[in-house]
């Protein structure tokens, strides 16, 4: 007896944006589309990881700069857990260190917000098909920043902090004591300081407000 082939359901999308308004927007444009369903939405990187645990959708959209836990903090845990999950960034900002941060992080690249309307479907087609997404923009910041590394003669940097420092750095940034942190992260206050420090003094700042400062210029926080 012949059987028709089944059709395979929409792809299951769990969106994460701390800005509600965004969110909606964001929904409207992937909701939108035949082929993508979005099941489950969060405000930040933490709840986006225990969504993404409840709902198992096939791709998590995930906003950089988030409370609590970044989406880039989110996507490595994502990666970590889910392996099979796809995964793609957006944010305010075209930054290439982003695209880089992006794909280390386990995501298929980034979508500035900006330009959402237009290029965050394909995005999300290209994730579900395992290659990674360039929107013309960064093409043109990449090829200039390699050019500009290669006459300088300097590799692509390294990562300057560890995951756990970067952690402490994000929650020291949003103004958290170090008892807060100790309490957010289940580890001492002792502990605490030992990575502010070690912080300090790898990226030769001063004080919480360099600290700040740097959070922000590397997308942990929005200024």
């Amino acid at each position: 007896m012949h059987t028709s082939p089944t059709v395979p359901g929409p792809i299951r999308v769990l969106l994460a944006d701390d800005h509600a308004l965004v969110r909606r927007g964001v929904r409207l444009i992937l909701d939108s589309e035949p082929d993508l369903d979005v099941v489950a939405e969060a405000d930040n990187g933490a709840e986006a990881v225990a969504m993404a645990r409840a709902h198992r959708p096939a791709l998590a959209v995930l906003d950089i700069a988030m409370p609590r836990m970044t989406g880039l903090q989110a996507a490595r845990e994502l990666a970590r857990t889910q392996p099979d999950l796809r995964i793609l960034m957006l944010t305010m900002y075209d930054n290439e260190q982003y695209f880089f941060e992006a794909l280390k992080a386990g995501a298929s690249g980034y979508v500035p917000k900006s330009v959402a309307d237009r290029d965050l479907v394909d995005a999300c087609r290209a994730a579900m098909r395992g290659e990674p997404f360039l929107y013309p923009g960064t093409m043109t910041t990449l090829i200039r920043d390699y050019l500009e590394r290669a006459r300088n003669g300097e590799p692509l940097p390294d990562r300057a902090v560890t995951e756990r420092e970067e952690e402490v750095l994000k929650l020291v940034a949003e103004g958290h004591t170090s008892k807060e942190i100790a309490g957010l992260l289940c580890i001492s206050v002792k502990t605490v300081e030992r990575h502010r420090a070690n912080m300090l003094q790898k990226l030769g700042l001063r004080d919480r407000l360099e600290l700040t400062r740097y959070a922000i210029r590397t997308g942990l926080i929005e200024p």
